[in-house]
């Protein structure tokens, strides 16, 4: 049985019959990552990738830091971890001495939704602790609850009661302007760890910019990275050597395939987490395989200069 001091995301159980992520256990970190382990982590001699499922490559065979490796001919150190957001890796010091001893660091933009505020203690990942009674609850599911019972207020009219929506309830962004100015802080934080060449990486279905609304999670959150905006990101964009950013949808929704069979499948969410529910057939959240393609094509020119290539 794989254990880990962090929650370990069940993604090679939930996704067996689909890929083989070969996980395996990174030396003096006592976290698992996804394979093919790097044959040699002496200094210099690999790339570091920094990221959550994104960089992880859930449903794919070969994620971009796999297919940026094939491309610039050296090996890749893919440390996407499901549900981290910055915090996760600056608490873990032996991970940033792995990405400093690289040549260089690609770090993904991360979800907005794993940062801690003064509601919910995240420890860097998405799976959030309630801090009124330590209950864990997943991030979806703490701001649905949020929204709930900050964003409606009920009324009777003849006897019945009506539930209105009000927008932008001062509690509610309060909560998000917090967990902004945390994610930024931290991130800005782990960007100033890293010494090598960096590149922030942008990679999403959706434009950097947006503009939340309080009438339902999906308008909060937007897509991954969830709470992220423009202006959180221009922020970090200093703090780093480049800037590339991969907007795609290519590919979606995925066909979830059993490797075995060949023939469409299922996957049962509740192998990943307890708290999940429900099969899926397709893959309509982490990237598909054409979108990593497309992320390795827009990475590889950053990557080559940085080599001298």
């Amino acid at each position: 049985m794989l254990r880990s001091t962090e929650h370990l995301p069940g993604y090679a159980q939930r996704d067996w019959r689909i890929v083989d992520y070969h996980l395996y256990c990174l030396p003096n970190t006592n976290l698992w990552f996804r394979g093919p382990k790097p044959d040699n982590l002496q200094r210099n001699n690999y790339f570091a990738c920094i990221g959550a499922a994104q960089t992880f490559g859930c449903f794919c065979e070969k994620p971009y830091p796999v297919l940026l490796q094939e491309r610039i001919g050296l090996d890749v150190l893919n440390l996407g971890y499901g549900g981290a957001g910055p915090f996760f890796f600056l608490k873990h010091p032996a991970l940033l001495e792995y990405v400093n001893n690289a040549r260089f660091a690609i770090v993904l933009v991360m979800s907005g939704r794993s940062e801690s505020n003064s509601l919910f203690h995240s420890g860097g990942l998405e799976y959030l602790t309630r801090l009124s009674d330590g209950v864990r609850i997943g991030a979806d599911a703490a701001y649905q609850d949020l929204l709930r019972k900050h964003t409606r207020w009920r009324i009777k009219l003849g006897g019945k009661q009506i539930s209105l929506c009000f927008l932008a309830r001062n509690r509610v962004k309060r909560i998000v302007s917090e967990t902004r100015a945390n994610w930024t802080r931290n991130f800005t934080q782990l960007i100033h760890r890293i010494k090598v060449p960096k590149i922030l990486f942008y990679f999403s279905r959706r434009e950097p910019g947006y503009k939340e609304r309080y009438d339902g999670l999906q308008s909060l959150f937007s897509g991954f990275p969830q709470l992220v905006n423009s202006q959180m990101i221009h922020e970090l964009r200093g703090h780093c050597d480049h800037y590339v950013e991969c907007i795609s949808k290519r590919g979606t929704p995925q066909l979830l395939v059993d490797r075995f069979t060949g023939r469409p499948t299922t996957v049962d969410l509740s192998l990943d987490r307890e708290d999940f529910h429900g099969l899926w057939e397709y893959n309509l959240y982490y990237p598909t395989p054409e979108m990593h393609l497309d992320a390795a094509q827009v990475l590889k020119p950053i990557c080559a200069r940085i080599l001298g290539q």
